[in-house]
């Protein structure tokens, strides 16, 4: 097969363009950027530079592939971030049409059932609407969750401040996924005949914002490193203090919201799939040899 990967070769990315190229599989990535080039290369992968803002690219890009890997690069700059996710929904949808590609699988979130109140998960909301226009293809919809290596984003604060935290508190349900369960999930679905659009959760462990204090702070050696939960003025200034977007700035605060009330989680109860192998205190291992480098 010949199949079409976005993302570049990021933390999903790269273990799915191995994993294809291991079975087989003539692969393509796109990214935006011209020195990530020869590392594409260096994976048995033929690099398409080019951007996603850019639907004639993305034709040229997509014609002659069997499959497509969709997702929404993350960006934390914004200013109207619904505008930034539907506009390249709509170049991919232009491009699938065009290029005539029949098997699309997209990256979406728990969450994107919900319209609005879901923070920038509403933003692969309106992207699962746009794709589902496009006739004619097989379109799966991988739902994932809180994503582990977003907690590394707290090593400077566990660092500098001995704790761990977010605005929302200690006994929030946390559904957590590790991208190389991801890769592996849309490896295997972009190399199955699919027809019509349908929407396939997965998930790799189940518990509270209070274990991964704990699974993580075993892992370095503070086992008493509490999680603190931040008010929402506080963590919305602390954002815009790092450079962040305001608009970014209140859909995360929005979605810490959501997790409080735990309205995220809602329809991913209705179809509870089979959990991944990769536990909360396995990434804890990942966590300290990060933390302690």
């Amino acid at each position: 097969m010949k199949i079409v990967i976005t993302g570049s070769i990021g933390n999903i990315s790269q273990p799915l363009a191995k994993q294809l190229v291991a079975a087989g599989h003539e692969v393509s990535i796109i990214s935006s950027n011209p020195s990530k080039a020869a590392a594409i290369a260096a994976l048995g992968a033929t690099p398409a530079i080019g951007s996603l803002e850019d639907a004639a690219f993305l034709t040229n890009a997509f014609t002659g592939a069997d499959a497509v890997y969709t997702m929404t690069p993350p960006t934390f700059i914004a200013a109207d971030f619904i505008a930034y996710a539907t506009n390249i929904a709509a170049n991919y949808a232009k491009a699938i049409t065009a290029a005539g590609v029949k098997r699309v699988v997209n990256l979406s979130s728990i969450g994107a059932h919900l319209e609005s109140g879901n923070g920038p998960i509403a933003g692969s909301h309106q992207v699962e609407k746009i794709l589902n226009q496009v006739p004619g293809i097989g379109l799966t919809h991988v739902r994932a969750p809180f994503f582990y290596y977003n907690f590394l984003n707290n090593v400077e604060m566990i660092r500098q401040m001995g704790i761990i935290g977010n605005n929302y508190p200690a006994d929030t349900r946390l559904i957590l996924i590790h991208p190389a369960e991801i890769a592996a999930t849309v490896a295997a679905a972009l190399q199955e005949p699919a027809q019509g659009s349908s929407v396939k959760y997965i998930y790799s462990d189940d518990r509270t914002a209070a274990e991964v204090a704990a699974a993580i702070g075993k892992a370095i050696g503070k086992a008493d490193l509490p999680w603190v939960a931040f008010d929402d003025e506080g963590t919305r200034k602390s954002m815009l203090d790092a450079g962040m977007s305001a608009e970014m700035a209140g859909r995360f605060v929005e979605m810490g919201q959501a997790l409080r009330k735990g309205s995220l989680w809602a329809e991913f109860d209705q179809h509870p799939p089979t959990p991944g192998k990769i536990k909360l205190e396995d990434f804890a291992q990942e966590f300290a040899a990060i933390y302690n480098s």
